[in-house]
């Protein structure tokens, strides 16, 4: 199960921190990724993480803005957004993938295993 948390309404250059919690399963041997859908819009990508941690890639509307981890220990990814605008608004869903591929990062959802129930971030101009 996948639990994300940290989601809310905001202003338009803040930044946001987005928790995504696991139980059940060990992070330690998946690849997470964070997605969002916009309404009327269609789930896009927002940023990936390998197995290892040591690969990250983001969609070109986030880099440099968006920085995605994860921490074996507590068994949680994050998505820290800063420079927020209207534009990022969305429901903010992260996806867990099992993979024994330590550095492989997967953009597309329908690679993914496990999704959280979604937490919505609202960035007003």
């Amino acid at each position: 199960q996948l639990v994300e948390s940290g989601g809310g309404l905001v202003q338009a250059g803040d930044s946001l921190s987005v928790s995504c919690a696991a139980s059940g399963r060990a992070i330690i041997n998946y690849g997470m990724g964070w997605f969002r859908q916009a309404p009327g819009k269609e789930r896009e990508f927002v940023a990936g993480v390998s197995r290892s941690g040591g690969s990250t890639t983001y969609s070109d509307s986030v880099k440099g803005r968006f920085t995605i981890s994860k921490d074996n220990a507590k068994n949680t990814a994050y998505l820290q957004m800063n420079s927020l605008t209207p534009e990022d608004t969305a429901v903010y869903y992260c996806a867990a993938k099992s993979t024994i591929y330590s550095y492989t990062v997967l953009t597309d959802s329908a690679n993914y295993d496990y999704w959280g129930q979604g937490t919505q971030v609202t960035v007003s101009s």
